[in-house]
């Protein structure tokens, strides 16, 4: 029997990787692995891993709050403590579920479960979804085994004797059919007269986005010039519906959430989009023509290295969060009337689609065990 930990969390970029690794676990080795989910209590994955099926369990420990409040600053009082408590408990965890390994992919448990491995001589794998490695995963690979990766030049981070290019694990199956283009058009009440655009803000929304979509309507005398997938997310569903009813505009879908991504992958022609890691990696795998708009509201800046690592390889335009309710719908109209340009994204980011990634985490996964067993 193989045991494995694995542990991340705090917001979906860090959990559905681990996801999807588990699963590529459970199809490679059936009934003979055993996998266990470490997060942070009052997080996400404290819900959402139990409800696909995985045993979790929580540690207390926190992040530093960056805006300083008094209620903030108390809690940054705290944080030493619940690290260490969290880094007892972690210990405790691996030794009495027995784990052969375990593997960090990111956020607030990941970092003391991993630390107490080491320090039991556990072995221990690193999967760093972003091109630019936190301060976190740098220390931590010092003692780590392997470095799973899903951008190149990483050696500026870590050792390079153990870094791996594995790419970032997703969970499902991302394709965008173009014999099934009439379909996905007809799902959204388009047809292929018009370019399709595609704005996306996650799960939640991106009031950025939704700004810019504003903004743009407001220019249109009730009709688009292009066909629009507009996803606003929940958070804002009913102020953008509200908005569209008042300023009712034709050729735009809007929704809070996009339940058929393959439909919208399929349909649209050019994608709006932010870049975090997991997103970058989906629209690599579907080879769609993208303009990121990185938030700027994430450590270190990484949705703008993200997106630089595509840009720099003529894979990915970008426009600035400042800049995109002015421009982005511009560039995005510009885009689709160029065809050579269109196509060059599409070829470009294709190159950097890895569809096995979860297999590829596996592999080290498997290959670290064997390493412990001889």
């Amino acid at each position: 029997m193989k045991r494995v930990i694995l542990s991340g969390g705090g917001t979906g970029g860090h959990i559905y990787p681990a996801v999807a690794v588990a699963e590529a676990l459970k199809r490679k080795f059936g009934d003979e692995v055993e996998i266990l989910f470490v997060g942070a209590e009052g997080k996400m994955e404290m819900e959402k891993v139990p409800a696909l099926g995985y045993r979790i369990e929580g540690l207390p420990v926190v992040g530093l709050q960056r805006q300083l409040n008094p209620r903030n600053i108390i809690n940054n009082l705290k944080a030493p403590f619940k690290v260490i408590e969290s880094m007892r408990r972690a210990k405790s965890i691996i030794r009495k579920f027995g784990a052969d390994i375990v593997v960090g992919f990111g956020g607030y448990a990941s970092a003391p479960v991993l630390r107490a491995a080491q320090s039991l001589g556990v072995p221990t794998i690193i999967q760093e979804q972003n091109s630019y490695a936190g301060l976190t995963n740098k220390f931590l690979a010092k003692r780590a085994k392997r470095i799973c990766v899903a951008y190149d030049k990483m050696e500026r981070f870590f050792p390079a004797d153990k870094i791996v290019m594995t790419g970032n694990p997703l969970r499902g199956r991302f394709s965008a059919d173009a014999s099934n283009k009439q379909e996905a058009l007809a799902y959204y009440g388009f047809n292929d007269t018009l370019p399709v655009v595609m704005c996306v803000g996650g799960s939640l929304g991106t009031r950025t986005l939704n700004e810019m979509m504003k903004k743009w309507i407001l220019t249109l005398n009730g009709e688009a010039p292009v066909q629009v997938i507009w996803q606003t997310g929940k958070y804002y569903e009913r102020e953008m519906q509200a908005f569209l009813k008042e300023h009712p505009t034709k050729n735009i879908w809007q929704g809070a959430f996009i339940d058929r991504m393959d439909y919208a992958y399929t349909a649209s022609d050019v994608a709006i989009s932010r870049s975090g890691a997991c997103t970058v990696s989906e629209l690599c795998l579907v080879a769609k023509p993208t303009i990121f708009v990185p938030s700027p509201n994430v450590a270190e800046d990484h949705q703008t290295k993200n997106a630089m690592a595509l840009v720099e390889k003529g894979a990915a335009a970008i426009v600035a969060d400042s800049e995109a309710a002015d421009k982005a719908m511009a560039v995005a109209l510009e885009l689709v009337s160029n065809k050579e340009r269109l196509e060059a994204l599409r070829e470009n980011i294709a190159k950097l689609a890895i569809s096995d990634a979860a297999e590829r985490v596996v592999k080290e996964i498997e290959n670290e065990l064997n390493k412990a067993h001889k």
